[in-house]
Order: structure tokens, then sequence, then C-alpha cells
């Protein structure tokens, strides 16, 4: 069958770490020598011309619908193409008769491709992150840390770099379930405003603050980060925590004007976001079913689009494994929860965010992911702290 002799040709190029391949026809292979990664067991010959198409557009729907199955580490796929990029490379070359166009990203897009990721319901989210809904990379001191110790050392380490005084404004871009606003305003306080497109987030952070009595404190809105912009408003410091990937390729000079808009001279902002080592088209698996008009940029990109603006760059911290640690933790409390989520979803969903949680923590142990934290000062600011001293006390 050609299909199979073009899959075990590329396989065939396998020199680190050995994977385990059981085509349809019952033929059980073992490509490569050493620890085996992975064992694939490939039920039908078209899903080799889906690979030849696309490699992860044709990998993940396979695996999502059943057409191929997996034992093992699933993150662990991810290592084999890292330690084998000889081999992904001959199969990536495969590809010309197929291209796909991403979802655009635009403004009147954004609420949509927003809702798709956040708005799946609260009781989803709820099953898999910790107690506060943080839902972004977590902050270990120790790898014994526990997820909940670790997403609460986050929000120290990033409120501390924005150096936040009594009664200072904060605006959250991008507030999601709204842990950073609250501890912001009972630890330090500020006022704080957050803004969100998902209309999950809005509910249960509004409730959450009207619980927790900081209703005077803390507004939420549910608003685009540009039509918010227009409104003339400034605040002493801005926060955006996991909202810069969803910006959209050629978007992002937008974001830093209207941050810039709304950020007092001498005013502080952080910026905390996945970052790849290029800049390269999204993923065209991850574009479809997980975060569509998503893109995510290099340090390069940031790096040059801030001195359009007169901005400072303050500190640099690139917390790669950390995000490994998170996805990990996240991605272990998911699996846990398998008959519930199978029950609101079905078995397809199950596999489609097992494979994104797992794809994930493989690109950030052994790839080419980084979550970069940047801290901005707007203008020149000659009266803050000479060393880092204040981020570990």
């Amino acid at each position: 069958m050609l299909e199979k002799t073009l899959l075990d040709r590329a396989l065939r190029l396998i020199k680190v770490g050995s994977i385990r391949v059981t085509y349809w026809t019952g033929e059980t292979i073992t490509y490569g020598t050493g620890e085996e990664y992975a064992h694939l067991t490939i039920h039908k010959a078209k899903i080799v011309r889906a690979l030849a198409r696309n490699i992860t557009l044709g990998f993940g729907e396979a695996y999502m619908n059943g057409d191929l199955d997996f034992e093992g580490d699933l993150a662990k796929i991810g290592k084999l193409a890292t330690d084998n990029k000889r081999a992904m490379g001959s199969l990536m070359k495969l590809r010309p008769f197929f291209s796909r166009k991403l979802k655009t990203n635009d403004k009147k897009h954004q609420a949509k491709q927003i809702q798709h990721h956040y708005d799946l319901g609260n009781a989803f989210y709820k099953m898999w992150l910790d107690e506060t809904m943080t839902y972004s990379c977590a902050y270990f001191k120790k790898p014994t840390d526990s997820l909940e110790q670790a997403q609460a050392q986050k929000l120290d380490h990033v409120l501390k770099k924005l150096q936040l005084k009594s009664g200072m404004t904060l605006l959250d871009i991008g507030s999601g379930w709204g842990q950073l606003l609250i501890k912001a305003a009972q630890d330090y306080g500020v006022t704080g405003h957050g803004i969100t497109l998902s209309e999950e987030q809005f509910k249960l952070s509004t409730a959450k603050i009207k619980k927790l009595g900081l209703a005077d404190k803390i507004k939420i809105e549910l608003i685009n980060y540009q039509d918010l912009a227009k409104r003339d408003m400034v605040f002493d410091r801005i926060v955006s925590v996991g909202m810069f990937e969803h910006v959209g390729r050629g978007n992002h000079s937008d974001y830093f004007r209207c941050v810039d808009k709304m950020l007092k001279p001498g005013g502080i902002t952080v910026l905390h976001t996945i970052t790849n080592q290029v800049d390269e088209a999204s993923d065209p698996w991850i574009d479809k079913y997980i975060f569509p008009g998503g893109f995510l940029p290099s340090i390069g990109l940031v790096t040059r689009i801030y001195p359009q603006y007169e901005w400072q760059l303050l500190d640099y911290e690139n917390l790669r494994l950390h995000y490994a640690m998170t996805l990990q933790e996240w991605r272990e409390r998911y699996e846990g929860n398998k008959d519930k989520v199978v029950d609101l979803y079905g078995e397809k969903f199950y596999r489609m965010w097992n494979l994104y949680l797992a794809g994930s923590e493989s690109g950030f142990r052994w790839g080419d992911l980084g979550l970069s934290q940047f801290v901005f000062s707007k203008g020149v600011n000659n009266d803050l702290p000479l060393t880092r001293e204040h981020l570990y006390k």
C-alpha cells in the first residue's frame, strides 16, 4: 500500500527514542531505538493521506475521531517530534497539495472567537482549574508546590511587578474569572477595572466580587479593549495576563496603541503572554478547534513594537518550565474527570481537549514555546526601585 510505504519511509528516520506503530493491516513495527515514547494504532489508511495534507490537523482530527489510538504519555509525541526534527520534517514535506486559510482576527470577530474557547461553561473549567479559576501559567517556587499554591504565588509575582500602592487604579485587560483584581483590591487597596469578552467569565467574576463585598472597588465590563480606549479613561497601572495571544496576527500595534492611550505617563504595564521562538502561522488544528483567530507572538515582535511608543522595558522573565508544570497539573485533573467531561460534551470533545493540554505541555517542556512576562513603563520613570528585591520580599 502506498500510504503505509510513505509513512514507513518517514518514520524510519527516527533516531532518538522509539515509537511503536500498529497499522490497519494488523502489522506492528517499532521505529527508532531506546525509550518507547508511544504506541500508536492507526485504524485507517486514509489517516496517512490526512497527515500528508497537514500533519498537525491530520493527527489531531484522527485522534479526536478515534481513527488513531494512543498508549503512553500523549505529551511525549511532541518530544518525539522535537528530538527527531529530520523525520518530522520529511512528513512536513508531503504538505504541498494542502493549504488552509486561518480564521481572520479583527474586531468584529473577536467576541465570537473568545466565546468559542471560554464560554464552554464554568462547570467545565471548575473540573480542572484551581479553586480560584486562574487560567494562566502558575509560578512554582518549588517542584512540590500544589497548583493552588503556585497560582497564588503567580498572582503575587505579577502584582509585585506592577509596584502597586494604595489608591492606585488598575486595568486588567482580559480579566478572566477576576482573581487578580480581587487580590489587588484586597492586598493593595487599589481600585480595579476588568474587561472581558467572555460572558461566562463576566457573570462568574461579577458574582464573586459582589459576594466578597468588593463591588465598590472593582468593576467588570463585557467590552473590547479597543472600545474602552475610546472613553479617554486613564489608569496608573495596566496588566494583561493570557490575553495577548488572542489579539491576532497584525493587530499587536493596536494593542500597544490602546494601552499607551490609557496608561498614565510614568505608569507601569505588565504583559504576560505565551511567546513563540519565531513569528509563524498559527497551527491549523489549534485555530480550527481550540483558539480561533489566535496567534503566538515572538519576543522579537514585542520588542520591535514597544519603542514606537517610547516605552521603557524594565524587566523580562521567561517562565517556560512553570507553564509546562501548570499544564501537567491541569491535564492530570482533566483526565481524572474524564467521565464527567464525556457526560457533558462527549468522547470526541474529551479527546480534543486532552490532546490540546498534552500538546501544550509538550510545547513548553520540549518545544519552542515560552511564557514571557514583560514589564514596561510609559516613558522614563526614575522613581522606581534600583533592584529586583521587591519581587522576592
